[in-house]
């Protein structure tokens, strides 16, 4: 039997005064030990890190959404480590994130541990009006900082993946309420390395990590042009989901560009899904099979539960 994950938004919504304090001690334990991992324990190059500063500074009344590609179970936290220690120890300033609900909420030690982090549960298959979304388009219209891995799960493979549109409804709504968010593309690469997605999950040191921030997207334009045609809820949802999707992708293309350009001899080794050691259980067995990672993680998208929206249930 699942475990019963019910308490845990409410509880985010009303925290108390003894949740904060655990929560702010939880968001800024972790935000060091991930400054450590990659700042310290590996190398990471950053692009454009200015543009990740200026948009977690941005005024109190901005509302952030970042999305990033998912290579690893590390990838968030790790990705923030690169942030200043200022940053990564204030509550106030650090992202909500969301997360499977099936792979972090699994127990109660577990739960509360990333309730604690600010990560919100996703539960696979409940659409993109679930409570989760709904909590996280109430923090966007608070000012707040929320990041999605728009591909859904942890992309082992390192394939195109359609996104899903649960980012398309936290702009969509964040926007009808009020102010649209400020949306930051960051693509990362090298994050599997420290963390593989085959056994054993242990984290790996000494690796080189590459991470680009793009500028934040014009999506203002696209809105209105998407209310004056009078465009449905599922097709705003729908285009707004494909602009940031292309956008990412060619931040992707510039990313892979500077990595073959400006590093070492080897590091587009990076680019590729990595061969799991040859001792490990994981290791491929002749013929050689693809490799898969036994669980996805799932980010706010699947068929919406409003019966009117059935192309969206194909998709």
């Amino acid at each position: 039997m699942a475990y019963d994950i019910g308490w845990i938004i409410p509880r985010l919504r009303n925290p108390g005064v003894l949740w904060n304090c655990a929560s702010s001690i939880t968001v800024a334990v972790v935000g060091l030990f991930s400054k450590i991992i990659v700042d310290f324990l590996n190398k990471t190059t950053v692009y454009n890190r200015e543009a990740l500063q200026r948009a977690v500074r941005r005024p109190r009344d901005v509302p952030l959404l970042t999305v990033s590609n998912h290579h690893s179970c590390f990838d968030d936290p790790g990705l923030w480590g690169v942030l200043d220690v200022g940053t990564l120890t204030r509550y106030s300033r650090m992202r909500w994130s969301l997360a499977a609900h099936d792979i972090c909420f699994t127990n109660a030690l577990h739960s509360a541990f990333f309730a604690l982090g600010k990560c919100v549960p996703v539960v696979r298959g409940a659409g993109v009006y679930q409570t989760a979304m709904d909590f996280c388009v109430d923090r966007l219209c608070g000012g707040e900082w929320v990041h999605i891995f728009p591909e859904g799960r942890v992309n082992v493979d390192k394939q195109r993946i359609r996104f899903k549109w649960g980012v398309g409804r936290l702009v969509m709504d964040s926007a009808a309420a009020g102010r649209a968010p400020l949306v930051l593309p960051v693509w990362h690469e090298g994050m599997d390395r420290v963390l593989p997605n085959v056994e054993p999950y242990r984290l790996r040191f000494r690796n080189h990590l590459y991470l680009a921030v793009g500028e934040p997207l014009p999506l203002s334009p696209l809105l209105d042009k998407l209310r004056s045609a009078n465009a449905s809820e599922e097709e705003t949802r729908r285009v707004i989901t494909e602009r940031i999707q292309e956008e990412l992708m060619k931040l992707r293309d510039h990313t892979h560009a500077l990595i073959r350009r400006t590093c070492p001899p080897g590091a587009d080794r990076l680019l590729e899904p990595p061969v799991p050691d040859p001792g490990s259980s994981a290791a491929p067995r002749a013929p050689a099979a693809p490799l898969h990672n036994g669980k996805e993680h799932t980010h706010g998208e699947a068929p919406a539960r409003r019966p009117a929206l059935t192309k969206e249930k194909e998709l």
